[in-house]
């Protein structure tokens, strides 16, 4: 990044109002009741960052748990093509299924929703406007933002960092959950 674009990046974000609600910069889940396949709720993990940056890659612990973004076009799950189940990359919890995916030309993964119950929100003013971000419910592992943008039913476009998600191939044992 140029220092002039970072410098204006920074002026910026100084001015964001802050009279903003706080409620929209608190991370607030979509429906935790919803549990991991049976109706069991699925609930947070109280686990040390530590334990993450221990366990994780770098790169990965970088995008899940310091809201990095990977670069566009990195990531070999952008041209998945099979049927399986994408799972949360820290924790394991399964976030999407590929009848969800489509290419949305961004480079990133991109999903028409997520699996029930599997992701909360929050409002991220990083980029000067509002934007949604979402995350795993389970290990509060950032994993992209949603857009209006998509296509049908949903309409929504969930980007998602490559490096946040696994990839399991139908007929292929989901791993357990960890963390």
């Amino acid at each position: 990044m140029h220092r002039r674009t970072l410098l204006r990046q920074m002026l910026a974000a100084a001015t964001i109002p802050l009279w903003l609600p706080a409620c929209s910069r608190v991370e607030t889940p979509l429906d935790a009741s919803l549990g991991a396949g049976q109706g069991d709720p699925i609930m947070p993990l109280d686990v040390s960052p530590r334990f993450w940056r221990d366990l994780l890659p770098p790169d990965r612990y970088r995008v899940l748990f310091e809201e990095a973004t990977e670069p566009a076009w990195s990531s070999p799950l952008d041209q998945e093509k099979r049927a399986g189940t994408y799972v949360c990359a820290a924790c394991y919890l399964p976030l999407f299924a590929s009848a969800d995916k489509y290419d949305s030309g961004t480079g990133w993964p991109s999903f028409t929703r997520p699996l029930p119950g599997r992701v909360g929100t929050k409002t991220d003013y990083k980029l000067i406007w509002p934007r949604t971000e979402y995350h795993c419910i389970r290990c509060g592992g950032h994993q992209g933002h949603v857009f209006n943008d998509g296509p049908q039913p949903t309409g929504q476009r969930w980007c998602n960092n490559g490096l946040a998600l696994e990839f399991f191939p139908e007929g292929e044992e989901l791993p357990a959950l960890r963390g």
